[in-house]
């Protein structure tokens, strides 16, 4: 529900937050990181500055469920926070609002030692990961893929009945700033008589919404779509790397291995889903002709408000850029209306079987493609394949990715009579596959 957080006219003491294009005080986020010389632990982004909970804690600035949350948030990782649900995380948000509002009385409490330079901190993974699953929900992006190989069929029997996903790696999943390794495998070209082991010559990413889930469900107990958002904690970037030359010929015929399961980055802030209540939206009609989705995926005010409002930006920094100080080249920028499945219906999905879920685990939504030139939200589509070259604005040209290129997501929420909000970055640069014994 929309309520006094989520004032535009809300401004916080903490100078940097008003006007920030991330972390205003409408936003919130929660994360774990460690500053200069300590111990990783869970806090608040507030502008260009880091709310320490812990330290909040100490000075005794919360009570009730506020409290609850804030003991379970403080420590290492905010898997104990997520599982409370909704409503101990909503009174914590209220309570940091206050705590940082510009004309709240509890200002003078806040102490110097409770803020943290964002900058001076190292930022972590937030969770503990005990699962990943990542999902194929963007249609434009499945429907241009698809056409690469099966230009007659490009989408599969299945993918409008049933938010087709697969199991993915939760161990190689980083959080932003790091670097990636090209990875080595099997590849094959189609004028090569059989495979080589080797660095991928085909390495791209996915622009992904990433999803945290909070409470979990018993195994056995399917989560009820009605009852889905309850079981989701946050949001996140996520770039899913993808060796396409590895995946093409290892995934037939169980699907995706080793040409994705070598790393995963996603952005080290949640985005909670009070901060993104003012830029939910309506689903997408389903285009006349395709089927309704079963009863088990059906929820009137899903449809009516299981979207997002968001745009999602990729940029990309050549080394040729980074020595010529020369900003960045935009990839894409897409919207969050791509997606032909709600997040509720994948939570309800994965778990109609009695798949049992639990705090930490982290969903990809798919990569989120729009249809028209510039929203491709991977090299896959915007090259064909890899057929068609792109130039950057610097002369330079791209079918996939290069050693020394510097791969960063962006997402905001924008929408008429709110303040904006941000994700954070999720960034990373690819560096030279390791040496093979």
């Amino acid at each position: 529900m929309i309520d006094a957080t989520h004032d535009p006219a809300r401004r916080s003491w903490v100078e940097s937050a008003n006007g920030h294009s991330e972390f205003p005080i409408q936003n919130l986020p929660l994360a774990v990181f460690s500053p200069l010389g300590g111990a990783a632990r869970g806090g608040v982004a507030i502008g260009d500055a880091i709310f320490d909970l812990a330290a909040a804690l100490e000075a005794d600035l919360f009570s009730g469920q506020a409290r609850d949350a804030a003991e379970a948030g403080a420590g290492p990782v905010l898997n104990p926070l997520l599982e409370l649900g909704a409503g101990p995380r909503t009174a914590l948000r209220a309570r940091v609002s206050e705590l940082l509002d510009a004309g709240g009385a509890d200002r003078a409490n806040v102490l110097p030692g409770m803020l943290h330079k964002a900058a001076e901190c190292a930022l972590h993974l937030p969770v503990s990961i005990g699962a990943y699953s990542d999902f194929f929900a963007g249609i434009h992006h499945a429907t241009a893929g698809g056409r690469i190989n099966r230009p007659e069929n490009p989408l599969m029997l299945n993918y409008k009945y049933v938010p087709v996903a697969y199991h993915s790696r939760a161990s190689s999943v980083r959080p932003s700033g790091h670097h990636l390794l090209r990875p080595n495998g099997q590849r094959k070209r189609p004028d090569e008589a059989a495979p080589t082991f080797g660095p991928t010559r085909n390495l791209d990413y996915e622009v992904e919404l990433g999803v945290w889930i909070g409470p979990g469900n018993e195994l056995g107990e399917p989560i009820r779509i009605a009852n889905a958002a309850r079981h989701i904690a946050g949001f996140c970037l996520l770039n899913d790397w993808s060796a396409r030359d590895i995946q093409n010929w290892e995934a037939a015929p169980l699907g995706p291995f080793l040409g994705k399961s070598f790393c995963t980055f996603v952005s080290p802030w949640i985005i909670t889903p009070e901060a993104l209540e003012p830029f939910r939206a309506a689903q997408p009609p389903r285009p006349d002709g395709d089927p309704a989705p079963l009863q088990h995926l059906w929820d009137a005010a899903d449809q009516e408000s299981g979207a997002f409002d968001l745009e999602f930006e990729a940029f990309l920094l050549t080394a040729a850029m980074r020595d010529a100080g020369t900003a960045p080249h935009r990839l894409s920028r897409a919207g969050g209306d791509v997606l032909y499945w709600t997040v509720a219906q994948m939570v309800a999905h994965h778990t109609s079987n009695g798949c049992n879920l639990q705090s930490g685990d982290l969903f990809g939504t798919g990569t989120l493609s729009g249809t028209e030139p510039g929203t491709a939200g991977c090299l896959l589509e915007s090259t064909f394949g890899g057929r068609d070259a792109f130039k950057l604005q610097n002369g330079e040209t791209r079918r996939y990715l290069e050693d020394g290129d510097e791969v960063i997501f962006r997402a905001h929420g924008h929408r008429a009579g709110f303040a904006s909000i941000g994700f954070g970055e999720c960034r990373g640069r690819v560096v030279p596959a390791p040496g093979y014994e």
